[in-house]
């Protein structure tokens, strides 16, 4: 296991997959990542679909019009879910789960990226989260928040360049009112 600081200095988001398959442990260990991610008031929201079908991958690839064609060259897909009726901070619960499955598989020597489903449109303006539900017969009481693609990646990205960090992003104590030391006015 690598670092953490290099684990998520060298994760990132990958578009371009080879034809290898993932092996079953691997799933598993993505898989349990996610059912380890911490949750508001442990209630666990969430839930994921798992889809390594090559015909649903193409069909999961045409939830939107940008942003998921990489959907249909991945070994594997997770849907991710979370039942609105058991948290009212499932987005957060499921995108912390998200990030733990796309850390573990950069841990793992694979690549992920994540597909924005929540408040995203197909190419015929009908909701994605609906086109999506009605793919993998998703129930009403769970929301589509994202797709998550796993596989070997196709080419190696640069770690991440910290000379583009945005430090000053950065407030110290409390944000400076307009016109103290802050770069921009309001």
């Amino acid at each position: 296991m690598e670092s953490f600081a290099t684990l998520i200095k060298n994760r990132r988001s990958t578009r371009k997959f080879t034809d290898r398959l993932l092996n079953p442990e691997q799933v598993e260990m993505i898989l349990k990542a996610a059912l380890m991610a911490p949750a508001s008031k442990r209630k666990n929201p969430w839930q994921f679909v798992v889809v390594e079908d090559k015909d649903m991958l193409a069909k999961l690839s045409e939830c939107k019009p940008v942003g998921a064609a990489f959907l249909k060259d991945c070994a594997l897909a997770v849907v991710v879910l979370a039942n609105v009726m058991e948290s009212d901070v499932w987005v957060e619960d499921a995108s912390v789960a998200s990030i733990y499955m796309q850390l573990q598989a950069e841990d793992l020597g694979l690549g992920s990226c994540w597909c924005q489903i929540r408040n995203r449109q197909t190419e015929d303006d009908a909701d994605a989260a609906q086109y999506v539900r009605g793919l993998l017969n998703i129930p009403y009481q769970l929301e589509v928040l994202s797709i998550i693609g796993f596989g070997y990646k196709d080419q190696e990205r640069k770690p991440f360049d910290e000379s583009h960090l945005q430090w000053e992003k950065i407030h110290l104590g409390s944000y400076p009112m307009p016109g103290e030391n802050g770069p921009e006015e309001a």
